[in-house]
């Protein structure tokens, strides 16, 4: 079993020389706008899987498929060259979705803002079905004359010592 950061890192460089042997040496010219996006090598260093995304409609997808395929022998040749390991992994494309998803994620981000826009629309012209704030009642200011306030006083000591007297009758 290899260490998972060694295969890591061999992923990484397999990313990268597949990367510039495109762009230097293979001269194919069904090889349309296309950029490797990720490598992932299994445990064992025996398989790469190489993923790449295509600029164009689905003819020129398909075209850069097979000529990818056609250049697997001269790309392994320079990952095996240049990485300098003992078994060169073989080599599989495959198209990454990333695009795609991309797309619809976009799209759902356009449908979600729509709804949004559809929803502040509708709420700023609306108003409440009944009293602004059913939960709290209104607040009413009274004006507490000097004589009612010393009674109210007087009120809240009683209203203690009731309170005092009906806790120490516990048992």
């Amino acid at each position: 079993m290899v260490d998972v950061a060694r295969a890591r890192k061999l992923a990484d460089r397999i990313k990268v020389i597949v990367a510039e042997t495109l762009e230097m040496r293979v001269k194919d010219p069904r090889l349309g706008f296309v950029t490797i996006t990720d490598a992932r090598v299994t445990n064992d260093l025996q398989q790469a899987t190489v993923f790449y995304t295509v600029f164009g409609d689905e003819s020129e997808k398909a075209a850069t498929a097979a000529a990818l395929e056609s250049a697997r022998g001269v790309l392994r040749s320079e990952v095996g060259r240049l990485t300098g390991v003992r078994h060169t992994p073989t080599l599989a494309f495959i198209a990454d979705a990333v695009p795609e998803n991309a797309a619809h994620i976009e799209d759902l981000l356009a449908k979600v803002a729509a709804a949004d826009a559809e929803v502040h629309r509708v709420a700023a012209g609306a108003t409440y079905a009944g009293d602004p704030d059913p939960y709290k009642p209104p607040r009413v200011d009274v004006d507490v004359d000097v004589d009612d306030a010393e009674d109210a006083e007087g009120a809240e000591d009683v209203d203690e010592a009731a309170y005092d007297g009906a806790h120490d009758a516990r048992p």
